[in-house]
């Protein structure tokens, strides 16, 4: 039985080949081969899981296949299909289960077998990615260098940030300047970038960076709101890589720094004006990195993005998104939130609340637990603007914001003729602000009265006096009503006589009704 533990803690430890041989019976020329096997598969450190017949598989497994009966395997077939779409590992071990059997074979368990193919796809890692297929992901990130521009009208260095999308199956890339990394570049670099593959990935792998993450809360992320809309008009979804773990997207990062070298730094010392005229010069770069032929596998990034992946790209969609950002509000007590120094109404009902607020272009829109409560058109200009919808007023300040000369004119005309003259009567003689505030004392008396008992009331006192007031005309309102519930209940007060004294005239005396 071969030692292949011991011969290699004897190699480990400095002991000569010769020495290995003599102290443990096996010839030169094995000791060599477990040597120089162990050197070629970065074995250079073992533990206590590296057993004689785990390294006798390791480095050996077609010895061990042969010698022990099982049926070998095709790993470059296993490779190669691993990597076409809804293709699992437990997949291709069923299938070479059901061949092994069909052939009289003994067939490796699936531990086993994936514990092979692993070893097997360490070795070629290099020229052939494993668990990387054809359009299922797109690894997003912005490079830490950066680049700057000159403002001609003041002259100064402005900072451009750079942003890098890659397709880790071919490693065809997209890359584009912003001058911020907001919100809104962040979401343009996903769709410039998706129209420049003509196709969408299954799925996003973007760093945990505001834009993209509002927290990161291990494998349950809050995604910003712009961003999950943005995947879902794509219809594609969004899985942050883990913080501190650049692994997790390793192909953007190693085009991060490809990037850095070939265009940032290729591009520090030319001088330019327009944000426009350096991504035209960064899209030269990157063609010709695009189509650059790979020095361990065939083809270019282009060539293998066209050949192999573009068609498992889902299709764009007809129309492109609409930019939007989302912020969180107070209702403040007047029923109003502020975004950017504007004002927008929402109900009062809401006052104190937190709400979610939808920027575009030309259009607010508030939410409250996912229901939209309000929108506005987006204000424009100076500073400290409000937009105010009645609708979202109590009734009392909707009513202020109501009382002019022509609502008040309005009103009167609805309840009667003798009304109306009362209310031209108070406008001509009263200041306006003396005759508003007695016209909205006037109309609050709708609350008690009927349209009836008021024109009725408006009829009294435009007969009796000739400088009608609203104090007068309240006690007339109050006089009238009492009147009346006193006729309903028959207590209306009469003029009673006592007969007892002669000189005491009654109505029979006058002729009136007995």
């Amino acid at each position: 039985m071969i030692r292949y533990r011991k011969i290699l803690e004897m190699h480990f430890n400095g002991i000569s080949q010769r020495t290995i041989s003599t102290s443990l019976g096996n010839s030169r020329n094995t000791v060599s081969s477990i040597i120089k096997k162990a050197e070629s598969l970065g074995l250079v450190d073992l533990s206590d899981t590296h057993t004689d017949q785990w390294l006798g598989g390791f480095l050996f497994p077609e010895k061990q296949a042969v010698e022990k009966g099982y049926f070998p395997p095709d790993w470059e077939d296993v490779h190669k299909e691993l990597q076409k779409k809804n293709v699992t590992l437990k997949l291709l071990h069923l299938e070479y289960t059901d061949r092994a059997r069909n052939g009289g074979k003994i067939p490796y368990a699936y531990r086993t077998f994936a514990e092979k193919y692993g070893h097997y796809a360490k070795k070629y890692k290099a020229t052939m990615p494993i668990r990387r297929k054809p359009g299922e992901i797109m690894e997003v990130d912005w490079a830490g260098s950066t680049l700057v521009i000159t403002d001609r009208a003041a002259g100064e260095k402005l900072e451009v940030y750079i942003f890098v999308a890659t397709l880790p199956y071919s490693q065809y890339s997209y890359v584009e300047a912003f001058l911020d990394m907001k919100s809104s570049s962040w979401l343009t670099g996903h769709i410039h970038a998706f129209e420049h593959f003509e196709g969408v990935p299954e799925s996003l792998v973007p760093d945990n960076l505001k834009t993209g993450v509002i927290k990161a809360r291990g494998s349950e992320p809050i995604i910003n709101e712009a961003y999950r809309e943005l995947a879902d008009h794509y219809r594609t979804v969004i899985v942050p890589s883990r913080v501190k773990r650049p692994k997790d997207k390793p192909s953007v990062e190693g085009t991060v720094g490809f990037v850095s070298r070939q265009i940032i730094a290729a591009l520090r010392n030319y001088q330019c004006f327009d944000i426009h005229d350096l991504n035209k010069q960064i899209l030269s770069k990157l063609d010709a990195i695009n189509k650059e032929s790979f020095q361990k596998r065939p083809g270019s990034r282009e060539s293998v993005f066209n050949e192999e992946e573009k068609s498992y790209l889902l299709p764009l969609r007809p129309t492109r998104f609409k930019l939007s950002e989302w912020r969180i509000a107070i209702v403040q007590p007047n029923y109003h939130i502020q975004i950017e120094r504007m004002y927008y109404s929402v109900p009062y009902e809401y006052i104190q609340s937190e709400v979610h607020v939808r920027l575009s272009k030309d259009l607010i829109e508030v939410y409250f637990n996912d229901t939209r409560i309000a929108s506005h058109k987006r204000l424009m200009g100076m500073v400290g603007q409000y937009a105010t919808l009645p609708e979202h007023m109590p009734d009392n300040h909707r009513l202020f914001l109501e009382h002019t000369p022509e609502s008040s004119r309005e009103w009167a005309e609805k309840i009667g003729s003798n009304m109306l003259e009362m209310v031209e009567f108070l406008l001509k003689n009263s200041s306006d602000k003396k005759a508003l505030n007695q016209l909205m004392s006037l109309r609050s008396l709708t609350r008690k009265y009927a349209i009836e008992e008021l024109e009725l009331a408006a009829q009294n006192i435009l007969v009796a006096s000739s400088n009608p007031t609203v104090s007068v005309f309240k006690t007339i309102l109050v006089r009238n009503k009492k009147r009346l519930k006193a006729e309903e209940s028959d207590t209306l007060t009469s003029l009673k006589t006592n007969e007892a004294y002669g000189f005491v005239r009654g109505a029979n005396y006058f002729g009136g009704k007995k």
